[in-house]
């Protein structure tokens, strides 16, 4: 016999949104390792790569930046504490965000000198230029002899 009664008219009520839930089941969202990661939009063009990470609420210092071969990671790590006392009660809050996300370039084609990153409004913005041989062409036409 169970205490809590379920809709039958087919439709989840807000108890079976609640007690069905899987709180312990790591793959589902409630404990995803994703569920902090900035989401990434890398875009291809003919001179450059873009990438665009959303990581609202950071600083442009809260970002390391590298560049190894063909790999590049972005990475942050940010602490953060904060601790009141009022009429005797004393409340401390801390949180602490990392991340890291790396991406592979196909080989030989980045300008590595010419790499330029910026952060407005909470969207970290790099531009990765190609090498001028790495660049695409338009199509050759080829005679026909």
């Amino acid at each position: 016999m169970s205490l809590i009664r379920r809709s039958r008219s087919g439709f989840p009520s807000l108890f079976d949104d609640f007690f069905n839930r899987d709180l312990m089941n790591w793959d589902s969202g409630n404990f995803s390792p994703n569920a902090t990661v900035p989401s990434v939009n890398i875009k291809e063009t003919a001179d450059n790569y873009e990438v665009e990470m959303a990581a609202p609420g950071m600083n442009k210092d809260d970002f390391k930046i590298e560049l190894d071969g063909n790999l590049l990671t972005i990475s942050s790590s940010k602490e953060y504490e904060d601790e009141k006392r009022d009429d005797g009660y004393a409340r401390k809050e801390f949180s602490y965000r990392s991340f890291q996300r790396s991406f592979n370039f196909p080989k030989d084609v980045v300008d590595e000198d010419k790499i330029e990153a910026k952060y407005e409004n909470g969207l970290l913005k790099l531009t990765i230029p190609k090498k001028e041989e790495a660049k695409r062409k338009g199509p050759r036409l080829i005679n026909i002899s």
